[in-house]
């Protein structure tokens, strides 16, 4: 092989530098880059040390991602001490990456890097912060002529990086277009004889369109535009007409379409997965809670209903909070509260006759209602449980997998929420485990989908939703 051939080798294999936060987000990032070099600094070390003894999944995948290392330590042990530095094969641990893995420590003291950097910067970064000591790793390889590409979550650090010439990306595994997610329905334009046939028989042949299973189609009148209908298509490869709700689902009727889409696929208890997507008012808790109460209070479908959420906070924290488990949930769960007491009515308020003798407490007494936080969640088995999980824009795509695999026999779930109001510091609208869920699962036969897009909690809210 010619000199000039493996230097164009060389050159060819990237060698991604990642930052503390990646790990955090993935255990699995290691493992993602195929034929390319992986460098951990030292510094994101020391900050996974201090994540390990957390219960939460920033802990777990700290714990997993120190585990891989060790392993890797131990694979090449019998070459002496000091491999990690020098690089090992990764695979060692993985059957797609062949590219090798080093944990190397940034430089201290005068350099050419020190000098690049105060020229950019106008002074010497702190090696004091974990990040810049990151950075220099990043500069020094990249000084050495390594096709340097520095991997983080970190929106400030991959600018600064930027600054100083090199190449930077966000980890884009389990990323998913939101411009373009799936909506859970189409339109189409239809001549008046198909809807009167569709009206007739209920149902009719999907073909000439190109729809998932469980996916709905609104039809209208070529030239009738108050003419139209909803179908859905079932797993017998037809479009079923959608019936009219004649009762309400307890106490709450339809006011738009997709509402009335939600609701078929919510009450229908062989599509077992079911994603709700929409802005702040569209109805996604509510919905989902009033079908909850629905298929466990009067239909018995369900034994009880069990609510989560993501505990994460919208602006600063209020920090600890004193008592039991259910008292410290309460502050948590208070938008579920809000719902519920809409749906059944406050102590001590006139309630709808059909919930006149229920009421939250007495919900949560009997066991038919039970508040979880996400924490706990890990390692249950639920089986013949309506599962709600809301705001889970804020989950990653493994914490809602890790959900998802909890459902026991014959147990819905419902994951709720707006993946353009995201509290997580290290998601956004592509990379959030709702919208990889919906992408993912899309098209198969246990799962449902509706985007809600028209705000329905009151003229103000949607005028907020709007404008704001």
């Amino acid at each position: 092989m010619s000199r000039k051939k493996v230097v164009a080798e060389v050159a060819a294999v990237k060698t991604f530098v990642l930052d503390t936060n990646v790990l955090l987000h993935s255990a699995l990032s290691v493992e993602s880059f195929k034929e390319n070099d992986v460098v951990i600094p030292m510094a994101v070390i020391e900050e996974l040390d201090k994540f390990k003894k957390t219960s939460d999944e920033l802990g777990r995948n700290a714990r997993k991602v120190i585990r891989l290392l060790d392993r890797l330590r131990e694979a090449t042990a019998s070459e002496g001490p000091g491999r990690l530095a020098q690089g090992v094969p990764l695979g060692n641990v993985s059957a797609t990456a062949t590219g090798r893995l080093f944990v190397i420590c940034a430089t201290v003291g005068d350099s050419a890097i020190g000098r690049k950097v105060d020229a950019v910067f106008g002074c010497e970064l702190n090696l004091g912060s974990p990040d810049n000591r990151i950075l220099r790793c990043a500069c020094e390889l990249q000084a050495q002529g390594k096709n340097v590409v520095f991997i983080s979550k970190d929106i400030n650090l991959r600018l600064k990086a930027d600054a100083l010439g090199i190449p930077v990306m966000d980890y884009e595994r389990g990323k998913v277009n939101s411009d373009a997610l799936y909506t859970g329905f189409e339109t189409a334009d239809v001549s008046s004889g198909k809807l009167d046939t569709l009206y007739r028989d209920r149902e009719m042949p999907a073909t000439g369109y190109s729809l998932l299973s469980n996916e709905f189609l609104l039809l209208n009148a070529e030239k009738d535009g108050k003419k139209s209908a909803l179908a859905r298509l079932r797993n017998d490869g037809k479009l079923h007409l959608l019936e009219p709700i004649r009762e309400s689902i307890w106490n709450v009727a339809p006011r738009n379409k997709e509402q009335r889409m939600a609701f078929d696929i919510l009450l229908d208890p062989d599509v077992r997965l079911v994603t709700l997507v929409g802005g702040a008012g569209t109805g996604k808790t509510l919905l989902a809670l009033a079908t909850a109460l629905q298929m466990v209070l009067r239909d018995n479908r369900y034994d009880r209903i069990l609510v989560s959420r993501p505990i994460i906070p919208l602006g600063n924290d209020i920090g600890f909070l004193p008592g039991s488990k259910g008292a410290k949930l309460s502050s948590w769960m208070q938008p579920i509260f809000d719902n519920l007491e809409f749906l059944i009515g406050a102590d001590g308020k006139e309630k709808p006759k059909s919930s006149s003798h229920y009421s939250i407490e007495s919900l949560l007494n009997s066991g038919k209602l039970e508040l979880e936080a996400l924490t706990y969640i890990r390692g249950r088995s639920i089986s013949r449980q309506f599962v709600i999980i809301d705001e889970a824009q804020n989950l990653t795509p493994h914490e809602v997998k890790t959900i998802i695999s909890r459902c026991g026999d014959d147990t819905k779930m419902v994951l709720t929420g707006d993946p353009h109001q995201i509290d997580n510091p290290y998601l956004d609208a592509s990379s959030n485990g709702l919208s990889y869920a919906v992408e993912r699962l899309k098209g198969q036969s246990l799962f449902g989908h509706v985007t809600l897009a028209k705000s329905e909690r009151s003229d103000l809210a949607a005028l907020a939703a709007q404008l704001l």
